[in-house]
């Protein structure tokens, strides 16, 4: 049951309510109208699933140079207004179609064994640069590793190799990929399709909007506070963030300083179509893929569907936006025409009141390391007041939210003091209210966000709206950001997350579907005349 919000927190509520509809004002008299427009999409290809891709490539429908030369043609069209590409491989990609092509011209393997050995043989992939892939550059933002290239694949790339998928290019990431906004001072800023005045996530943020633009049939993104689920929210995409330890980490950069943040962290799938989702995870689970049963039909019948509107009012995280709010009741009722009112039950639990502090917490470790450790890149602590009074006269090579974010981490509560324990219990107490509500049969659909995307520089204003994706890593379980298709008053998407229990993937990716066939998923960005 709901506990009712103390007095002087839902005042400062209602204070930081009324600053945050001043700074949008302002922010809304800079940018004015929408930005520049991305070319329409005229090619066909660019709107099939990579599942309908590497099936048509199978059957000999469609070649992968064909489908290869799509993409790159649409990459080469978006990526000046919307900056999401940062490094490619173009001329190794069209040798390893051709030699798709040829293997399925050969007939030493029927369709059938090509379905089952080589899901996606001839597709083309994207991934973002903190994901190693072989000879491309892997500098997570950073500007001290601007010439470092990956020695090998990483973990999860490599199996999608395996299943005959095609690395073609890389994406953008936030610094050191702990921001959720897409900019660095190695490659710049990334913009959003829908408007380019706003943002695309992070640190995700370049795959979500290379999706989004249709430029890349695929790809791979990696979440730790909701690095895979904001952006493929703000794009208009799905993305998934995995059961924790089923998808391998290595290969990502930075890597977790401990076991426990091994297990926040998730590199998982990202796609504008559902179908998608699930022979990727399959792929990219490799051995750990049979603790998911995704092969197991789900029964949505026998489904309970839990909803919860807000957070509850958590202390300097914003209102959930009107439009999210109707958007979250027309899934609920959606659910309760197709499948009964009693299988549909508004929640409202309090502990996602304090999911940022839980987050904090939760993230420390006992390495003694912080955020300015990943920003020395994993060398040393950089001295961030120095780097800040350098960044004003325009002399660090670090972003102001890289260093105000190093800042904000290191006075946060320390591992093993009282206030960490009294948190780590708070997650603990969640953690089973979860379990015990949602079982094996249930989801938790969840504003993956409580705005649609802000305009550039404005996350700045609100720096703990990603409370609503970070308590999920921290929690362990898988979540689903779903695209809810009909964009918004403000032209932009509209979303949820789907919640599920412990390696209940499955449910996710089901829901997921269930949604996109009743509200149409991913839309296409509106050409402006």
């Amino acid at each position: 049951m709901a506990k009712s919000v103390p007095l002087a927190q839902a005042i400062g509520g209602y204070i930081f309510g009324i600053l945050q509809t001043c700074i949008r004002f302002v922010f809304r008299l800079i940018y004015g109208q929408k930005g520049e427009s991305v070319p329409p999409i005229t090619d066909a290809i660019l709107l099939e699933s990579a599942t309908s891709l590497a099936r048509k490539i199978r059957n000999q429908e469609l070649s992968s140079v064909q489908v290869l030369e799509s993409f790159i043609r649409r990459i080469k069209e978006v990526n000046p207004i919307l900056n999401c590409v940062v490094d490619e491989r173009y001329d190794q990609a069209f040798k390893e179609a051709t030699e798709a092509d040829a293997l399925v011209k050969s007939g030493q393997y029927s369709t059938e064994e090509l379905a089952k050995q080589k899901p996606f043989l001839g597709v083309p992939i994207t991934t973002k640069d903190c994901i190693s892939v072989k000879g491309m550059l892997h500098t997570a933002g950073l500007f001290e590793r601007r010439d470092v290239r990956a020695a090998r694949d990483a973990d999860a790339m490599a199996l999608m190799r395996k299943a005959g998928a095609i690395p073609i290019a890389l994406t953008n990431v936030s610094e050191v990929c702990m921001w959720w906004e897409s900019n660095n001072t190695v490659h710049g800023r990334t913009r959003n399709a829908y408007d380019t005045n706003r943002i695309v996530g992070g640190s995700s943020g370049g795959e979500g909007c290379i999706q989004s633009a249709a430029a890349s049939a695929f790809g791979l993104g990696s979440d730790i506070g909701g690095s895979i689920r904001m952006p493929a929210f703000f794009n208009g995409i799905f993305g998934h963030k995995p059961s924790k330890l089923v998808v391998s980490n290595v290969g990502q950069f930075p890597a977790p300083f401990s076991a426990e943040q091994n297990s926040f962290l998730g590199l998982g799938p990202m796609s504008r179509f559902a179908e998608d989702l699930r022979p990727m995870l399959k792929i990219m689970a490799g051995e750990k893929a049979a603790l998911l049963n995704l092969d197991e039909d789900v029964d949505l019948t026998k489904m309970k569907f839990f909803y919860q509107e807000s957070d509850g009012g958590g202390r300097l995280v914003s209102a959930v936006d009107p439009d999210l709010r109707e958007a979250m009741n027309r899934v609920a009722q959606h659910l309760r025409e197709k499948f009964g009112n009693q299988k549909v039950e508004r929640i409202q639990l309090p502990h996602f009141r304090q999911s940022a502090a839980i987050w904090f917490a939760n993230m420390r470790d006992d390495s003694g390391h912080g955020f300015a450790y990943q920003l020395g890149n994993l060398n040393h602590d950089i001295n961030t007041y120095l780097e800040l009074f350098k960044w004003f006269f325009g002399a660090s090579k670090h972003t102001f939210i890289g260093l105000s974010t190093a800042i904000m981490d290191s006075a946060q509560c320390k591992h093993g003091s009282p206030k960490y324990d009294h948190l780590v219990r708070k997650r603990n107490e969640l953690r089973e209210e979860l379990q015990s509500l949602l079982g094996d049969n249930g989801v938790l659909i969840y504003p993956t966000h409580p705005t649609v995307a802000p305009y550039h520089n404005e996350p700045i204003t609100r720096p703990i709206n990603f409370a609503y994706t970070g308590i999920v890593n921290v929690l362990g379980f898988p979540a689903t950001a779903v695209p809810l298709g009909k964009l918004g008053s403000e032209g932009l998407p509209l979303g949820v997350q789907i919640i599920a229990n412990f390696n209940q993937d499955r449910l996710c990716l089901a829901v997921a579907e269930e949604l996109e066939r009743a509200f149409g998923g991913w839309a296409k960005p509106e050409v402006r005349l």
